[in-house]
C-alpha cells in the first residue's frame, strides 16, 4: 500500500536506463502443522499479486518489492487472511551537484509486545503480531559556494499500525497502550569547510524534527545546534569532536480511566485518551552537548569513527566501521545511540537501507523485518530487528550494536547479521497507575542468509533466524524465537516459474506451551 504509492512516479527515467518492471501472480498451496501442540494441520490456498521493479542509470537508483498475499482457509481456522509486504528505496539526482530527492517506504507485519509470544511475523497466527506500513520523502540540497560545503534537507514521514487486540499475556502482566499512527517532520541545515585550505575542517550544523503521535496525543520537539572540528594528524587518521546545545521535550495526555483507575481500552486494543487531561512531560533535556574521537581511513575501502561525549543528559559512545573486502564482500558495524519513537526510528532505518537489496525468491513466512541485504555484496545492508522488538507509544533511549556482513560470487549470495539493542523508555506517571518510565528492555537477534544458483533457471535459497527478547517490566518472562527455511525454485519460462519451500519455526516464552510449526508451500508464478 504504501510502498505502491511510492511507485508512481518513480519508474520514470530517460530511456538508456536500465529499467525491470514485473507484476506478478502467484498461487501457492500450503501445509502448516503445530508439532507440539496436538498436531493440528492447517491446509490452505494462497494467492498472492505483486511486483518488483527497478531503475538504475547516473541519476537514478530505485528498488520497489511490493506483494500482496490473500489466504482461503477451507476451515476458517486460520488468524492472519491478508498481507502487505513491501519495500521500496528511491533516490534521485533532480540537479546533478545540487538537487537530490530521497524517499523509501516499508509495509510488514510486526510483533507488538515484548512480553509476547514470538511467531514467524509472516505466518497464518496472528497471536502478537500486527500490519505496519511507513513511508518517508524530501528533498536533499548539497553544493560548494567556493571553499565552503552547505547543505540542508527536508524529509516528512508518516507511520501507522493496524490494530492491536491480537496480544495474550501471561498472567499478571500489565497491558501497555498501543501505536497508532503518527507524523514526522525532520529539517536540518549544515555549511562548512574541509581541511586544505585551513590546517583544519571546521561545520556547523543544526536540526529541528517535530513528530505528532494519534495515541494519547502525544507530541516530541527536538533541536540542536552545534559546532564541529576535525585535525588531521596523518594522512590516513585524524581527531574529531564537536560541542553544541540541544532541548528535547516529549509530551502527552492521559487515557481515560475507569472507577478502579485502570485505562479504558478501545476495540482497536489501544487506550483512549482523555482530551480533558492535562499535558504532561515525559521527558524534557536541555543544555551542552559534546563529543569527541578519530576518524581513521586507512584506504578507500576501511573507515573507522569512533566518539564519546555527553548527550542525553549522560554519557554516549557511537561509531562505525566499514571494510570491503572486495567489490562484491564486506562488513559493516555501527554502534548508536538516540532519542526515538517507534516511527522515527523505523524511517530511519529503512532510509539507511541500500537501493538495490535482495530479495529471496519465497516471500513464505517472511517479510522485511529482520534484515534486509544488498543483493551485490560489498557489506551492503541493514537490521530492523531493533524497531520491531516490540511497538510501544512510549519514545525510548535507544541504545545498541549492529553488525552485517554481505558477499556475492559467482553463483553465491550470503549474508549475516547480529546485534544487541536496548530501550529505555520515557513516560510520564499519571498518579499510582503503571508507567514504562525508567524501564529497559533488551533483544539479542541473529540472521543468516545464503543463496545459491544451482544454473541459469534454477536455484537454492536458505534463510534462519534467531531472536531472544527480555522486557524490564517486573515478573516477565523472557521470550525466544527462531526458525529456518530453504525454497528450491525453477524458472520453466521468462514468465513462469515455480517454488517449494519448507519451513520450521518455534516460540519458546514461559507462561505459555511452546510452539514449534513446520510449514511446506508449493506455488505456481506468473510473470509479465
Amino acid at each position: 500500500m504504501v510502498v505502491a504509492c511510492l511507485a508512481s512516479g518513480a519508474i520514470a527515467a530517460p530511456a538508456q536506463a536500465e529499467k525491470r518492471i514485473s507484476p506478478y501472480i502467484e498461487i501457492g498451496q500450503v501445509v502448516e502443522a503445530d508439532l507440539n501442540n496436538g498436531g493440528d494441520v492447517l491446509t490452505y490456498t494462497n494467492v498472492a499479486v505483486g511486483i518488483e521493479a527497478s531503475v538504475r542509470n547516473s541519476r537514478t537508483e530505485v528498488q520497489i518489492s511490493y506483494r500482496y498475499d490473500r489466504r482461503f482457509d477451507y476451515d476458517r481456522n486460520i488468524d492472519v487472511n491478508e498481507t502487505h509486504t513491501g519495500l521500496a528505496r528511491i533516490s534521485q539526482q533532480l540537479v546533478p551537484n545540487l538537487l537530490s530527492f530521497e524517499a523509501g517506504g516499508i509495509a510488514t507485519r510486526s510483533r507488538v509486545d515484548i512480553r509476547g509470544a514470538a511467531p514467524q511475523v509472516g505466518g497464518s497466527s496472528s497471536n502478537n503480531t500486527t500490519q505496519v506500513y511507513s513511508a518517508y520523502a524530501g528533498p536533499t540540497l548539497a553544493t560548494n559556494l567556493g571553499a565552503l560545503d552547505v547543505g540542508a534537507a527536508y524529509r516528512f514521514g508518516y507511520t501507522k499500525v493496524e490494530d492491536v487486540t491480537t496480544l495474550r499475556l501471561p498472567t499478571g502482566q500489565q497491558r501497555l497502550d498501543g501505536y497508532d499512527d503518527a507524523t514526522a517532520h525532520f529539517v536540518t541545515a549544515n555549511v562548512g569547510m574541509r581541511p586544505g585550505e585551513l590546517p583544519v575542517g571546521w561545520q556547523i550544523s543544526g536540526a529541528f524534527e517535530r513528530e505528532n503521535v494519534g495515541q494519547l496525543d502525544q507530541r516530541f520537539e527536538g533541536k540542536f545546534i552545534r559546532g564541529d572540528l576535525t585535525v588531521p594528524v596523518s594522512p590516513t587518521l585524524a581527531l574529531v569532536g564537536g560541542v553544541g546545545y540541544e532541548d528535547i521535550e516529549i509530551s502527552q495526555r492521559d487515557a481515560l480511566r475507569d472507577t478502579n483507575g485502570a485505562p479504558v481500552v478501545g476495540n482497536d486494543g489501544r487506550f483512549i485518551t482523555d482530551p480533558a487531561s492535562p499535558r504532561q512531560l515525559a521527558y524534557d533535556q536541555d543544555g551542552l552537548i559534546y563529543d569527541a574521537g578519530v576518524m581513521w581511513r586507512p584506504s578507500r575501502r576501511t573507515q573507522l569513527e569512533a566518539r564519546a561525549g555527553r548527550r542525553y543528559g549522560g554519557t554516549t559512545v557511537f561509531g562505525s566501521f566499514t571494510h570491503q573486502m572486495s567489490s562484491a564482500s564486506g562488513v559493516s558495524v555501527v554502534v548508536y545511540d538516540g532519542v526515538e519513537s517507534f516511527g522515527r526510528l523505523l524511517q530511519d532505518n529503512v532510509s539507511r537501507l541500500p537501493t538495490n537489496f535482495n530479495v529471496a525468491s519465497s516471500r513464505f513466512g517472511g517479510g522485511f523485518n529482520g534484515c534486509v541485504f544488498g543483493a551485490n555484496g560489498g557489506g551492503g545492508g541493514g537490521c530492523l530487528d531493533d524497531v520491531f522488538q516490540s511497538i510501544n507509544t512510549a519514545n525510548f533511549r535507544n541504545r545498541g550494536i549492529t553488525g552485517i556482513y554481505t558477499a556475492a560470487r559467482g553463483p553465491i549470495s550470503l549474508g549475516f547479521g547480529l546485534g544487541y539493542a536496548q530501550r529505555k523508555y520515557f513516560a510520564p506517571r499519571f498518579g499510582n497507575a503503571f508507567s514504562l518510565d525508567g524501564v529497559k528492555d533488551e533483544s539479542w537477534f541473529a540472521q543468516a542468509y545464503y543463496g545459491y544458483a544451482l544454473t541459469d533457471h534454477s536455484g537454492l535459497d536458505f534463510n534462519a533466524y534467531l531472536d531472544y527478547y527480555k522486557s524490564g517490566i517486573p515478573n516477565a518472562e523472557s521470550v525466544l524465537g527462531t526458525g529456518v527455511m530453504g525454497t528450491y525454485y525453477h524458472n520453466f519460462s521468462r514468465n513462469l516459474s515455480a517454488s517449494a519451500t519448507g519451513q520450521l519455526y518455534s516460540s519458546d516464552q514461559n507462561g505459555f506451551e511452546d510452539s514449534l510449526i513446520a510449514s511446506l508451500w508449493l506455488a505456481m508464478r506468473l510473470q509479465y
